[in-house]
C-alpha cells in the first residue's frame, strides 16, 4: 500500500513562489507517472501537472510556465515548483499517480493573497 505525504503548502502574496514536495512509501513509485492535483473550494478536483517515470512532464493550461513538476526517484519524492501564483491557484494540492490510483493523502494547503 502506497502512502503519499504532501507538505510545503503555506500563505503566500500573488506573485510568490512556494514548493510542495510529496513523499511515497514503496517501490512502484518509481515506475509509475505522478501527478500533482489541486481542489478549490466548491470546485473538482483538478490535474495540474504530470510527469512520467522517465521525467516526461506536462501541465494544465492554466499553470503551464509557472508551475514546474520534478521528481527524486532515489527519494520517492516529488516535487512542484509554482511561480508567479495567482489568486485562483488558491486550492488543496494533493499528489497521486497519473492515472489517480492511489489512496489520496491528506493534501497541502495553498493559499494566495492579494
Amino acid at each position: 500500500q502506497v502512502q503519499l505525504v504532501e507538505s510545503g503548502g503555506g500563505l503566500v502574496q500573488a506573485g510568490g513562489s512556494l514548493r510542495l514536495s510529496c513523499s511515497a512509501s514503496g517501490s512502484i513509485f518509481r515506475i509509475i507517472a505522478m501527478g500533482w492535483y489541486r481542489q478549490a473550494p466548491g470546485k473538482q478536483r483538478e490535474l495540474v501537472a504530470s510527469i512520467t517515470s522517465g521525467g516526461t512532464t506536462n501541465y494544465a493550461d492554466s499553470v503551464k510556465g509557472r508551475f514546474t513538476i520534478s521528481r527524486d526517484n532515489a527519494k520517492n519524492t516529488v516535487y512542484l515548483q509554482m511561480n508567479s501564483l495567482k489568486l485562483e491557484d488558491t486550492a488543496v494540492y494533493y499528489c497521486n499517480a497519473q492515472p489517480a490510483i492511489l489512496s489520496w493523502g491528506q493534501g497541502t494547503q495553498v493559499t494566495v493573497s492579494s
